[in-house]
């Protein structure tokens, strides 16, 4: 008979197959049925209130701070690039799929008069207007004459089907299976460079030690695992030059992470021979692969915000302004964990640190929590509230440190930077996406649409305490954050479970920092079109 009763015995056996816990699927069931709760968003954080903005004066004492840990080799980069490029040729797979023969006419007729018509039409005609101008051209060309075929003879012929599935298709460049991490982005004069190369080419920048071991970690797919591992060896002999030692790491994400998908009766979805089906837990899952590394210093970036070499320098300078900030925050809370840790620590020290947590985290105190005495000559009174208050502000403050990068909102979708307010009374900056929010809230509403700042996913993370011990980052992540989304399989409705976000759910209960950064360090490939913007071209 089995102990967990809502749960089949067919389907606790999978479960134990895939290394998971019972508990935690019937957890994340119960997830469905209830949902998530929304936060309470009390107000944007902006510039001044929640966003700090670097004065020019700082600049150097910042980057020297951040150098001094860069040369001890504290510091490395971790890049989530688990997802295939399928998003970025969605159009383009939707356009060859939907018709055998393609011509201008057809493609023309679709989008419209001034492209107001199919988007997709749009996108696919934009794209091969313009199909010399990307990287992957010549590797296009290449694979044509290998089977016979001209690119320029297929342009001009406008046979588009035979263009758009050698690009796409394995019998090709086969891109739209690719990971992004492997994609040729940009061209230089004599060769290019995909993703997974300009990340080890910033590294190289920003991260280098003395000893010039430079450690980069990548998340990625199993199934792209050979392929990653061929052009890593490729571009190595290139870019371990000058006493340079490249120490590339790679890990999956986890399938005990995976969670479980539901009917819309909110009971386990099970595929036509009776099997539970699993989906990936989102980007929080990395929260595990990001733990593993038992980092330092450790810089996250998503794989497709990169540029060329020609505007590398202003994304060096805000790492290292960034990191140097990091670092700084980090002096100030180890010296007073190791304060508070003593016995005896003065009022004026705990007024120090409360305005510490007040005016540099953001951080209200909970409403139940004693202040300090105003009057010393109880000394009993003073004693126990001292003491509360000195292990609450230990606990707040013995935990994994974030500065995140924000630029200004120009309408890029994603999350923002707010200040939360929670059910105790005490306030923190968050991460926040409007779907943790309850948007028919008028006011809710209005303060989530008045964020004048984005986040970008550009962040630098102290995973190690004041005793040098890496955190166990489990223990920060707020299990009650999370989405619920609708989905199919093979034709049929389902719900699905995402784990909380990596940088905002996972990360809710570390010490968080906000710092503006320039639009300029930030310019992601969402779309294959997106290669076609000036800061992609090196024309």
């Amino acid at each position: 008979m089995s102990s967990h009763p809502s749960l089949s015995q067919a389907l606790l056996d999978q479960i134990r197959d895939k290394g998971m816990n019972p508990k935690v699927i019937q957890s994340q069931l119960e997830r469905f049925r209830k949902g998530f709760p929304d936060l309470e968003i009390d107000r944007p954080a902006t510039i001044g209130d929640g966003i700090v903005r670097i004065a020019d004066g700082e600049g150097m004492r910042l980057t020297d701070r951040f150098r001094q840990a860069q040369k001890e080799g504290r510091v490395m980069k971790f890049v989530p690039a688990s997802g295939a490029a399928s998003r970025m040729f969605k159009s383009l797979q939707s356009v060859l799929n939907g018709s055998n023969r393609l011509s201008r006419r057809e493609l023309e007729e679709r989008a419209g008069v001034d492209g107001k018509g199919d988007e997709d039409a749009v996108f696919t005609l934009h794209f091969l207007d313009h199909l010399e101008t990307f990287a992957f051209y010549e590797d296009l060309v290449d694979v044509l004459r290998r089977d016979g075929l001209d690119a320029g003879e297929l342009q001009q012929n406008q046979e588009y089907h035979t263009l758009l599935g050698y690009v796409l298709e394995d019998k090709g460049l086969g891109l739209a299976n690719l990971p992004k991490a492997l994609i040729p982005f940009h061209r230089y004069e004599d060769h290019r460079r995909a993703p997974l190369e300009e990340h080890l080419v910033e590294a190289i920048a920003y991260t280098q030690p003395e000893n010039g071991h430079i450690r980069i970690h990548f998340t990625i797919s199993p199934e792209h695992k050979e392929a990653f591992d061929r052009r890593l060896e490729a571009v190595r002999p290139q870019l371990e030059l000058d006493g340079i030692h490249l120490h590339v790491e790679t890990s999956f994400q986890k399938t005990e992470t995976d969670t479980i998908a539901a009917n819309p009766d909110n009971q386990p979805f099970l595929d036509d021979d009776g099997n539970a089906v699993f989906r990936p837990g989102g980007h929080g899952a990395l929260l595990v692969n990001l733990e593993e590394l038992r980092g330092d210093v450790v810089f996250i970036k998503n794989i497709d915000n990169v540029v060329p070499d020609r505007l590398k320098d202003i994304t060096y300078r805000y790492k290292k302004l960034i990191g140097g900030y990091l670092l700084t925050l980090q002096d100030k809370i180890f010296f007073y964990l190791k304060e508070l840790e003593r016995q005896g620590v003065d009022s004026q020290l705990l007024g120090e640190i409360i305005a510490f947590v007040q005016e540099e985290l953001y951080v209200a105190l909970p409403e139940n929590l004693p202040s300090l005495p105003d009057d010393e000559t109880d000394e009993s009174l003073a004693d126990t509230q001292r003491t509360e208050l000195v292990r609450w502000l230990f606990d707040r403050l013995h935990r994994p440190i974030r500065v995140c990068g924000m630029v200004i909102n120009e309408g890029e979708p994603g999350g923002g930077p707010f200040v939360v307010r929670h059910g105790d009374g005490s306030t923190s900056l968050q991460i926040v996406e409007s779907a943790q929010v309850n948007m028919s809230d008028p006011e809710q509403k209005n303060i989530f649409e008045s964020s004048t700042h984005f986040n970008p996913v550009d962040l630098v993370c102290s995973l190690r305490d004041y005793q040098g011990r890496p955190f166990e980052l489990e223990k920060f992540r707020d299990p009650e954050t999370g989405f619920i989304s609708k989905k199919s399989y093979e034709g049929r409705d389902l719900k699905a479970l995402e784990l909380p976000g990596l940088w905002n759910g996972s990360m809710a209960r570390w010490n968080t920092v906000f710092v503006e950064v320039p639009a300029d360090t930030f310019h992601p490939v969402k779309t294959v079109n997106d290669l076609l913007r000036k800061q992609h071209r090196n024309d």
